[in-house]
């Protein structure tokens, strides 16, 4: 256990599955000592979701919803400090992600929206964000930048294990015997072809308990058609976009059933994510579910299936799921503020490892952030 200083951090977290700001608390020094604390959703409304997805599509104010997506940010910070009694005093940092709206590695281009230094201002907080970019600019793909506290949460977990992160998109984080040993990369789809096609044919924002798909039975010829896409046989490090697949997906499923496409989005999500240990160095023990995915046991049956290993929901080792992702921003803003690396070249292909965040200081009418330390 480290000697190091420890900070309070809060995270947040605006995941593509568009559900919702997850924000939550972790004490650490950085390094290898994580303690998690409380975590809250804070759902967003029907409303709101309608003007978040007509921004990200063209067709709404992009600037209006994003000064609303940072207050919703706000408000989810204040709720969470109420409920565990914290005084801004005894934050040190807030991490602050944003919503992807786009991200386009191959041009070294991502674009996540929220105003960091409204946030901070308001708040009265220091706040940590644009934590992909310095990434990009070196060349890196940006994503995933969560998997440094992947190994610091798994802790003792024999050796190699996987944690397995479903969102819009899905994404692995291989962690090996030695410190070294990180590779992380997206899979493919995770739960955005589902909750699309849900969305679309029965005006359900997702699968719930995978009731659609198990139902219905997979049309291995659809399937095969999506699988062939280039990406699956790219070598990491490899990114994507939540709506990647998009117009191949809704071809390829066209004419299906409500419940034989929901089965056959459930096993394109899951083949892929399977396939993605051809590119880990030892097959895992055992894969850990976090995400939105793992409440949906036709997924997860798929891919208990399709793997080699145990896998497992990460609340069964007493991880929260849920927050996961928030955790892991409240943690790479106390490394960025202390100067850490925060991606890889096992994570995110950049050709060293590197720090990365702008921290903007909490000052009212102040419109820079300074650069967070190097």
């Amino acid at each position: 256990m480290s000697n190091e200083r420890t900070f309070t951090a809060i995270g947040l977290m605006s995941g593509t599955s568009m559900d919702g700001v997850d924000a939550a608390i972790v004490v650490t020094d950085g390094r290898d000592r994580v303690e998690t604390g409380a975590a809250r959703t804070i759902p967003y409304t029907d409303a709101f979701r309608a003007r978040l997805r007509a921004a990200i599509a063209g067709t709404g104010d992009m600037d209006a919803v994003e000064v609303e997506i940072t207050d919703l940010h706000r408000d989810a910070v204040r709720a969470l400090m109420a409920e565990a009694a914290l005084a801004p005093e005894d934050v040190d940092i807030v991490g602050f992600h944003g919503h992807t709206v786009l991200h386009e590695p191959e041009v070294g281009r991502t674009r996540q929206i929220g105003l960091s230094q409204r946030l901070a201002d308001d708040l009265g907080l220091d706040v940590v964000g644009d934590l992909r970019l310095a990434d990009m600019a070196a060349g890196g793909q940006g994503a995933p930048v969560a998997p440094v506290f992947h190994r610091a949460l798994a802790g003792a977990e024999a050796r190699p294990v996987v944690v397995l992160n479903m969102g819009g998109v899905a994404n692995v984080t291989w962690l090996g015997a030695g410190e070294a040993d990180l590779l992380a990369f997206d899979t493919g789809p995770g739960n955005a072809p589902i909750d699309d096609w849900c969305w679309r044919m029965v005006g359900r924002m997702f699968d719930a308990d995978g009731a659609l798909a198990r139902a219905g039975t997979v049309d291995r010829v659809r399937l095969a058609r999506m699988l062939s896409d280039p990406y699956f046989g790219l070598a990491p490090p490899k990114s994507l976009d939540r709506d990647a697949f998009h117009s191949r997906v809704a071809e390829a499923v066209e004419g299906l059933s409500p419940e034989d496409g929901a089965a056959t989005l459930v096993a394109f999500s899951a083949e892929t994510i399977a396939g993605s240990a051809r590119w880990f160095p030892a097959a895992p023990k055992r894969w850990i579910a976090t995400g939105g995915g793992r409440h949906n046991p036709a997924l997860m049956g798929a891919i208990a299936a399709a793997v080699e290993g145990e896998v497992v929901d990460a609340d069964t080792l007493g991880w929260d799921g849920d927050a996961l992702e928030a955790q892991a921003f409240a943690y790479l803003a106390v490394r960025s503020i202390q100067g850490l690396a925060i991606t890889f070249p096992g994570t995110t292909g950049v050709a060293e490892p590197r720090t990365g965040g702008m921290r903007y200081v909490a000052s009212s009418g102040s419109l820079a952030g300074t650069l967070a330390s190097r």
